[in-house]
């Protein structure tokens, strides 16, 4: 039972800083800056909006979440930003932040996931941070694959298969962050 909460660290942590990401780059790089900006519809997020999103959601539940540093976080302005800011840079910071979270998930006691912590004004355990972080990094990293499949039109080649079964190809041939 000890090995569970390590195993679920380890896991979140690659799931966030290789699959996730890896997508991510993948269809930033298949677009252009304006592209990025582009959305369906007025009541529809941007990649870029999405973007900034995860950006400040991983910041403010692991970064400042865990060791209760309090967050200066404006998430109105994730979703209101409208000017066209480069897809490197947007790529650049959120590699930076899951970076900075994954350094702390890192150094966090397997033991301490039942302590609890206040979060967006809520009392959660780390565990329930940590699971809250994947699920949402997760959606919103479908919602920019949809979006990008809708502007470039292509598969994006996240896998290959061998006769039945779909192979990663971060596994094969693409580098941790």
């Amino acid at each position: 039972m000890s090995e569970i909460p390590k195993s679920f660290i380890e896991d979140c942590r690659s799931l966030l800083t290789t699959e996730f990401m890896l997508k991510i780059e993948r269809c930033l790089e298949k677009l252009t800056d304006e592209a990025v900006w582009w959305r369906p519809n007025s009541e529809s997020n941007s990649i870029g909006n999405l973007l900034l999103h995860l950006s400040g959601n991983v910041r403010q539940w692991i970064i400042c979440g865990f060791p209760g540093v309090v967050s200066h976080r404006n998430r109105q302005q994730e979703f209101d930003e409208r000017s066209v800011i480069p897809r490197a840079a947007l790529l650049s910071t959120l590699k930076d932040t899951v970076l900075e979270a994954d350094d702390v998930l890192a150094k966090l006691s397997p033991g301490s996931l039942l302590e609890k912590h206040m979060i967006q004004g809520r009392e959660v355990t780390l565990l329930h941070a940590i699971l809250h972080v994947v699920e949402h990094f997760s959606m919103h990293t479908g919602q920019i694959i949809f979006l990008t499949k809708l502007v470039v039109a292509e598969d994006l080649k996240f896998y290959e298969m061998s006769g039945d079964k779909p192979i990663p190809r971060w596994h094969r041939d693409e580098p941790k962050i």
